[in-house]
């Protein structure tokens, strides 16, 4: 039984991951009422017993992604945007400049860098893990899983991108961007083994995983069926399909997820 099999027969069993706590903002002192006008009297509250009741369906929300005027149109300031993820182990740089025209690439250690400025700069800080370099954003993962404290690291990170940039250095090795296949290459790559051993493996699970594009070497994939609003859907994405796909196309980049988990039900809590 492969990988994908084992991970889901394992979530079957038992889910242990929780969907995100909603914060509500509330004023910090009290609005003043009139001396004429009493206040309006708080609504009566009442205690119901739901200890019978079926629990609710749950949906997973996801926080919605500023993509467009993140900085002016034109400046020659090197300008760099950071976005925590909501886990808290990787973070999104945006950068005012283009960093890889029309592709990506994932660098998941110090030697995959080699001759590439900008992965360079980024693995020589102390808690930087991997690197996906995308076009004008770089997304890092750091080692430290405990921390949620993005500042100190961010700063760093930024600092070292900036100081490539200026340096004007080769950020990305020749050897990787030849070595890049087809989009059609990388399509065939990713459909076969969708086709062989990720949708075999989610379909006792009830999902169903489906490529939607490819540009350059980035893919962009949806889940179905149990995956879609699952709250453990990005736990195996990360795990399971990522693995899979860079196992079997070792020259993929950026994989984006473009499901709407909020249009799901939780397979779990139903």
């Amino acid at each position: 039984m492969n990988f994908i099999k084992r991970f889901f027969t394992g979530m079957k069993e038992k889910d242990s991951v929780s969907g995100p706590a909603e914060v509500e903002n509330t004023p910090s002192e009290p609005n003043a009422t009139s001396a004429s006008q009493p206040a309006a009297p708080e609504p009566a509250t009442t205690n119901e017993n739901f200890s019978d009741a079926p629990p609710a369906p749950r949906t997973v929300l996801h926080a919605p992604v500023l993509k467009e005027n993140l900085f002016p149109e034109s400046s020659e300031e090197i300008l760099i945007k950071a976005q925590p993820s909501a886990t808290g182990d990787q973070c999104l740089f945006t950068v005012n400049r283009v960093l890889m025209n029309n592709c990506s690439w994932y660098f998941d250690s110090f030697e995959s860098a080699a001759e590439s400025a900008l992965a360079e700069a980024l693995f020589s800080l102390d808690d930087v893990e991997t690197v996906l370099v995308c076009e004008s954003t770089v997304t890092v993962t750091r080692k430290d899983k405990t921390l949620v404290d993005w500042a100190p690291l961010a700063k760093e990170v930024g600092a070292a991108i900036r100081g490539v940039l200026k340096e004007g250095n080769v950020l990305i090795a020749e050897k990787i961007i030849s070595s890049i296949p087809s989009e059609e290459t990388i399509r065939e790559g990713i459909q076969k083994v969708i086709d062989e051993e990720v949708n075999p493996g989610v379909a006792g699970h009830g999902g169903q995983i489906n490529l939607l594009d490819v540009k350059g070497n980035s893919v962009t994939i949806q889940m179905g069926g149990g995956c879609q609003g699952c709250s453990a859907a990005d736990l195996t994405l990360k795990q399971g399909i990522h693995t899979s796909f860079r196992k079997a196309v070792p020259q993929v980049g950026a994989i984006f997820d473009e499901t709407d988990h909020t249009a799901g039900l939780n397979p779990y809590f139903s």
